[in-house]
């Protein structure tokens, strides 16, 4: 008896420092998890009415460019609408206009239009992601971030998964489907608008700077690049692969849902790792056994059943999604406070230009060849990403020794250290890991 309550105190302390470092950011992640169902259900359900209204398929493929296109944009323009109305007041605009496109797709049928539109989402989305990000960065410290933004993505994750089931809610002919993303997507504002929680400071520093990015930590400025060639391929292609298995639609949908659930749970547990091991370590081993999971995709794709595929989805989904989470908080370990919009926004950056070249290039490779030609060129892109940081942590081994606080601790104190001191407690792990 006396084994099992100790036991559970154990549990206890462990749980309970963690929320008290989720707490602080506890109603933005609420107004996430709201905001990017709405932004699942138009990923999924959009395609499918302009497939529906007899779009080209070229005009529903420029519509993903013009998507990431606004993406880029609002990357490199978003940072200074923080700078200048701060982070709620930001965050309540790109909310309201974000909501209001989802109507403008149903009142215009119309290719052209849509893909306007869908320029004016990806912007808004893009600025939205930098506020969110570089929050969850004033509001973390270098011991709980990993674990912070580990929670944001699985959050995204899970509800984006959620909202494109929802596109099985109503009839993809009507207008419901357009209001019911509006809906959502303006919900999200409630609790951000609501918040007594501190918010950051308006920033100094805000515009994309890659040289600096780099100076900052080149792991993560590639790790997010890497990142965004292998996930971007995959949500572009993953469903030629998995009908190009045995030609049954109903595999891409299975396949899909098992990627993004594997994903979703590893989120935490290598968060936590990264925490009390370090970034790069974890980051290593990722790209690793996705190069590894990947090379299996290809080899076997002749004999998977729908049991084997979705196993190996889970798996890849468990090491790959990952990835641009740890390199994210890699990268943020090392920004002054008053870079993290800069950060934010020049690591989305990076992680949207992947997200651009990686489908041509692995479109390519399944043309030339077969479906499996998607896990070839992301197989590719995590070893090369593997063999990068080993280099790196060669370089400086002989000088380089990472120390982390133990995680309970790190959490017990983080909601009590002043930013005044961000930058002495952060000086230790700079001269211990190589960025």
């Amino acid at each position: 008896m006396a084994q099992v309550a100790i036991l559970f105190r154990c549990q206890a302390l462990e749980s309970r420092p963690m929320k008290t470092a989720l707490a602080p950011v506890a109603t933005l992640l609420i107004g996430v998890a709201i905001l990017l169902t709405g932004q699942g259900l138009q990923g999924t359900f959009l395609p499918v009415r302009a497939a529906i209204e007899s779009f080209p398929t070229l005009a529903i493929g420029l519509m993903g460019a013009a998507y990431f296109s606004g993406f880029t944009v609002g990357c490199l323009r978003g940072g200074n609408l923080v700078r200048s109305v701060g982070h709620v007041r930001v965050f309540l605009a790109m909310t309201a206009l974000a909501s209001a496109v989802p109507l403008m797709h149903g009142l215009v049928l119309n290719p052209v239009a849509w893909g306007v539109f869908r320029f004016m989402t990806g912007y808004c989305f893009a600025v939205l992601y930098i506020v969110i990000e570089s929050w969850l960065n004033d509001s973390s410290t270098i011991e709980n971030r990993g674990i912070i933004f580990s929670t944001y993505t699985m959050i995204t994750l899970t509800v984006m998964a959620g909202g494109q089931m929802m596109t099985l809610l109503y009839d993809p002919t009507g207008l419901q489907l357009f209001i019911v993303a509006s809906i959502l997507v303006s919900l999200g504002a409630i609790p951000v608008a609501l918040s007594t929680s501190p918010t950051p400071l308006q920033p100094h520093t805000v515009r994309p700077n890659l040289r600096r990015l780099f100076e900052i930590s080149p792991s993560g400025t590639l790790g997010c690049l890497a990142s965004g060639l292998a996930n971007g391929s995959f949500w572009a292609l993953a469903t030629v692969y998995a009908v190009g298995i045995a030609g049954d639609t109903t595999w891409a949908a299975w396949f899909m849902t098992s990627t993004v659930l594997g994903g979703a749970l590893s989120q935490w547990p290598l968060g936590y790792l990264s925490d009390r091991v370090g970034r790069r370590k974890v980051m290593l081993g990722s790209a690793l056994l996705g190069a590894g999971i990947a090379a299996t995709m290809v080899l076997t794709f002749e004999d998977l059943t729908l049991l084997r595929v979705n196993l190996l989805g889970v798996a890849w989904g468990a090491v790959a999604f990952p990835l641009y989470t740890l390199a994210v908080a890699n990268a943020n370990d090392y920004a002054e406070t008053d870079e993290y919009v800069m950060v934010s926004s020049g690591l989305l950056l990076m992680y949207g230009l992947g997200a651009i070249f990686g489908p041509f290039i692995a479109s390519s490779l399944m043309t030339l060849g077969k479906p499996a030609g998607l896990f070839v060129f992301t197989g590719v892109i995590h070893i090369l990403f593997a063999l990068y940081l080993v280099q790196r942590m060669n370089r400086r081994e002989s000088v380089a020794t990472e120390h982390h606080m133990d995680f309970r601790d790190a959490l017990t104190t983080a909601s009590t250290v002043s930013q005044v001191y961000e930058k002495e407690i952060r000086q230790p792990a700079e001269n211990d890991e190589e960025h």
